[in-house]
């Protein structure tokens, strides 16, 4: 037969008499079907009398939730001192075992801190976490640089192979995005020059303001830019996998250098694609401008060389073509050094790639803005 179940916990006082102290009877079930009710008596019993005497000989079943309103109501240190004999051993460790949680130490708050604290605080991070990566990012040029002048004594160690698959994937692959992008927005420049120029009746002088746009800025520029969009990333998840995968560890395993092998073919091989690329910017900007004369302003090819010829020196075309092998040189250290932070998880991987897109184009735009002035003032 199903035995009956037992009655709700309760609390009951017997007064002192004969010399012996009062006593708090604990009856009954003292688990969570009855909490609420349990919460109420132990609210008003509390706080006991430290002398007064505690009957468990009445008590049923137990459960957490009831032995958390026990040790709220006897104390941690009573329940740690209530000896084998008062209760069977299971629910005596389950006594203590609760009361020893309930004794730890409290969880530390953080302090309550003003929103322009915070906002602080982040703006110190952010600049700690750049000087950081600035620091980091020097130093992987030096030992870039330092393995590149230890290798290129030494034509044995010279990967060709592999750099000429990364000046096929690096340059000759992004020859016709290069090309298309670079001769849209030389016409865009022609025809915005040509609408602004026309106004005073020079629109003669568009010849001369896409030429000098593309030959000094933007042929550079927008080839350093889509390298660092196409190939810096390219080069930060490819690291990055094989550092997920342990294939740098392998490397280093079989005594190879990581650098050499990894990163200089991707650096010499960006060294000779993005001169290239440039001058192949050049070209279509100047293409696309010659379009744009050709069909709205009526001016020649014959006139437009010309004029080019006439007005444009080469000290033009000689200072955008020598950005180029710096914008290289930083891009592709960028990204092979992103993917050297990469950690083992997929996430580590899309974050560093992410963030060798936004380093390089950050970088690139801000030497062009410095090299911009810096030619400016010098009169080149």
């Amino acid at each position: 037969m199903p035995q009956p179940p037992s009655p709700p916990g309760q609390l009951q006082r017997q007064p002192a008499d004969a010399g012996q102290p009062a006593r708090l009877a604990i009856l009954g079930d003292w688990t969570l079907a009855h909490y609420t009710a349990l919460k109420r008596e132990v609210e008003r019993a509390a706080p006991l009398d430290g002398e007064q005497a505690i009957d468990l000989d009445g008590l049923g079943e137990l459960d957490t939730a009831g032995a958390g309103l026990l040790v709220e109501l006897l104390g941690v240190r009573r329940v740690m001192q209530l000896g084998s004999g008062r209760l069977p051993s299971e629910r005596l460790a389950l006594l203590q075992l609760v009361a020893a949680a309930l004794d730890g130490p409290p969880t530390p708050t953080e302090p309550k801190t003003s929103g322009l604290a915070d906002v602080l605080a982040d703006i110190g991070r952010t600049l700690v976490n750049l000087w950081n990566q600035q620091k980091t990012l020097l130093g992987f040029i030096g030992l870039t640089l330092q393995t590149l002048f230890v290798t290129l004594w030494r034509p044995r160690r010279w990967r060709l192979t592999s750099l000429t698959a990364h000046i096929e994937r690096t340059g000759l692959d992004a020859v016709p995005i290069v090309a298309l992008l670079t001769f849209l927005v030389g016409a865009v420049v022609a025809f915005l020059g040509a609408t602004v120029l026309a106004d005073f009746g020079a629109s003669i002088y568009t010849v001369n303001l896409v030429a000098f746009a593309f030959l000094r800025e933007f042929g550079v520029l927008l080839a350093a830019i889509l390298l660092a969009g196409r190939t810096a990333s390219a080069f930060a998840a490819q690291i990055g996998a094989m550092k997920a995968n342990e294939e740098i560890d392998a490397i280093r395993a079989l005594g190879l250098n990581p650098v050499e092998l990894l990163v200089l073919p991707r650096v010499l091989a960006m060294l000779i694609t993005l001169p290239v690329l440039t001058f192949v910017g050049m070209l279509c900007g100047i293409v696309g401008g010659l379009v744009v004369c050709a069909l709205a302003l009526d001016i020649s090819p014959a006139m437009f060389f010309t004029i080019l010829q006439r007005d444009i020196s080469l000290n033009h075309f000689l200072v955008g073509l020598g950005k180029a092998p710096l914008f290289a040189f930083l891009i592709a250290v960028i990204g092979c050094l992103e993917g050297f932070k990469a950690s083992g998880s997929a996430q580590s991987v899309g974050e560093h790639t992410t963030s060798s897109v936004v380093q390089s184009i950050f970088v690139v735009i801000l030497l062009d803005a410095i090299a911009a002035l810096f030619f400016m003032e010098m009169g080149w």
